[in-house]
Formats: structure tokens, C-alpha cells, sequence
């Protein structure tokens, strides 16, 4: 593999779609508003949308190089590893070069986040820092999150809650008159959040030996293979049960067609999970998943 593609893999753009997937979700939110109720008078902004997903997209990036460069200089990427070639434990890149393309995707999304700093004003730094700081302690600092089981906390709150919320605010601002948009916001962030659990648990799952071995307790390696896959299955299977919270807080929801191909999917996906052999075969759910989130926020849209 060339370094290029290495790096390219790194990024893990099968994972990508857990940033995808909640900024769309933001900004169908004010969509749906928008045609449904007009009285509210809000409206999508394109532009605020366009900077929001590519900062967001980089954060998340950031946060994966982190996580390589980390795990490398813990000696935690060991010959047993089953999920993908990472650049500083395979000696593609030095931890430090890894460590210093982490900063280069940080400071691209400061970037691409100075629109909305201008439009929205110091609530996009309270967002941002956090989220900036975040993605460095998941794997780095006193207390890396993931070496702790606080994996799928992460997940839930920054893929889920902050994305889908932090959206809307971009798109709306903060006025009391806007408390239904914000109601839907934290509906389909949990729901959001918990799909992108079902991958995290996944690649827990499938590195639960390894993990355990180098002294990463993530839940799976807590709870055990058994439990671990009864939870991935209970991540995917809330925001289903969840659905009649979100069509009474969306506007314009209904049940579509897409709904179809989404439960379809989450079928396949539940089966997989719960008969798949913890290898690296279940590299290949890692786009099913992503693949179902965004068929459910499809189905959202329609």
C-alpha cells in the first residue's frame, strides 16, 4: 500500500458518515420547519451547512489520526490487530508525524469554522473547543475515554447530541421562540448518536482479545463477547422504538418507503452482529452500518 492510500485509510472514510449523517440531520430539522410550519420563519442556510459538515468532517478525521498516532505510541496496535493498517503501528509514519497530521485536520476545521464564529458568535468557540479537546483525549491525555469503556458516552454525546444540536444552533441561533426545532434536535441526536454506537461497539467487538491484551478496557472487553453484541443490538434497535417521540416533535414525518430499506438493512446488520465471528470479517459491517444511519436519516427526509 502506498503512504498515500495509507494515510487515506487512516482517515477511515467508512466511519466518516457518523459526522455525515448528524449534520444532515440538523439541517433537515430546519427544513422541515421551514416548509411545515412557515409562521417560524426559518430557513436553511447553505453556506453555515457547507462549513458546519466540513469542520465537523475534519474534527472527526483529527480525532481518527489521533487515535492511530496514540494507540501506536502505547503499543496498542499489536500483530494480532484484525481491524485496519494503521500508520504509526505499522511504521508507515512516525507516532509524531501522525500526531502532527492529527493537528493539521484540527486546524483545518478552525478554518472552516471561522463563517460561523462570525455569523453565530462565542457559542461556536464553547462548541468547538470541547469538541477540538475531545477529539485528542478519546485516545490521548491522563484519561483516554476509549481506554476506559467511556467509548460509546463519546459517541452518543459528540456524534449524537452536540452534532445534531450544535447544527441547528449554526443554522437558527439561540431564541426561545425556537424551542420545537431544539425539542427534534435532541430526539434525533440521541438517535443519531446511538446508531454510531452500533459501530463503535462493532470494532470493539471484533479488537476485544487485543484490547484486553494491551490493557484497553473499552465495554466489550468489560462486558464480554456475548453482552458486547446484545448491546450493539440494543444501540440499533432504540431508535426504532423511538420513532413515535420523533414524529411528534418533526413536522411533516411520515412512514415512506425508505423505511423499508432502512429496517432492511438494520435486519441484515442485527443478524451479522449477532452470528459474525469477532475477526476481521467484521471489517465488513463497519459501511453497513454507515450505510443504515444514513438510509434512517433518509427516511427522516422524506
Amino acid at each position: 500500500m502506498s503512504k498515500f492510500l495509507a494515510i487515506l485509510s487512516a482517515t477511515r472514510p467508512k466511519t466518516l458518515a457518523a459526522t455525515i449523517v448528524p449534520v444532515w440531520a440538523g439541517v433537515l430539522i430546519v427544513w422541515k420547519f421551514q416548509h411545515h410550519l412557515p409562521a417560524l420563519g426559518l430557513s436553511v442556510d447553505w453556506f453555515l451547512a457547507a462549513c458546519t459538515l466540513v469542520s465537523a468532517v475534519c474534527l472527526q478525521i483529527a480525532s481518527n489520526v489521533f487515535n492511530d498516532a496514540i494507540d501506536g505510541l502505547r503499543h496498542a496496535d499489536t500483530e494480532n490487530r484484525q481491524g485496519p493498517k494503521r500508520l504509526a503501528g505499522s511504521g508507515t509514519l512516525s507516532p509524531k508525524a501522525v500526531l502532527m497530521l492529527g493537528l493539521f485536520f484540527i486546524g483545518a476545521a478552525a478554518v472552516a469554522a471561522l463563517p460561523l464564529l462570525w455569523f453565530r458568535g462565542w457559542p461556536v468557540i464553547a462548541i468547538g473547543l470541547p469538541c477540538m479537546l475531545i477529539a485528542y483525549c478519546y485516545t490521548g491525555g491522563p484519561y483516554p475515554l476509549s481506554y476506559h469503556g467511556f467509548g460509546e458516552l463519546f459517541v452518543l454525546l459528540f456524534f449524537g447530541l452536540v452534532a445534531v444540536m450544535g447544527t441547528v444552533f449554526m443554522q437558527i441561533g439561540c431564541n426561545p421562540a425556537y424551542v420545537e426545532p431544539y425539542a427534534a434536535a435532541f430526539i434525533i441526536g440521541v438517535q443519531c448518536g446511538l446508531l454510531f454506537c452500533v459501530l463503535l461497539e462493532i470494532n470493539n467487538i471484533r479488537d476485544r482479545k487485543e484490547d484486553a491484551s494491551t490493557g484497553k478496557r473499552t465495554l466489550a472487553v468489560r462486558l464480554g463477547e456475548k453482552r458486547a453484541r446484545g448491546l450493539a443490538m440494543a444501540f440499533l434497535i432504540a431508535p426504532y422504538v423511538t420513532l413515535k417521540q420523533t414524529a411528534f416533535f418533526l413536522p411533516g414525518f411520515e412512514w415512506n418507503f425508505a423505511w423499508l430499506a432502512a429496517i432492511a438493512a438494520g435486519g441484515i446488520l442485527l443478524l451479522h452482529i449477532s452470528k459474525m465471528p469477532a475477526d476481521k470479517r467484521m471489517n465488513k459491517l463497519l459501511g453497513l452500518t454507515s450505510l443504515h444511519a444514513l438510509l434512517y436519516v433518509l427516511a427522516l427526509s422524506l
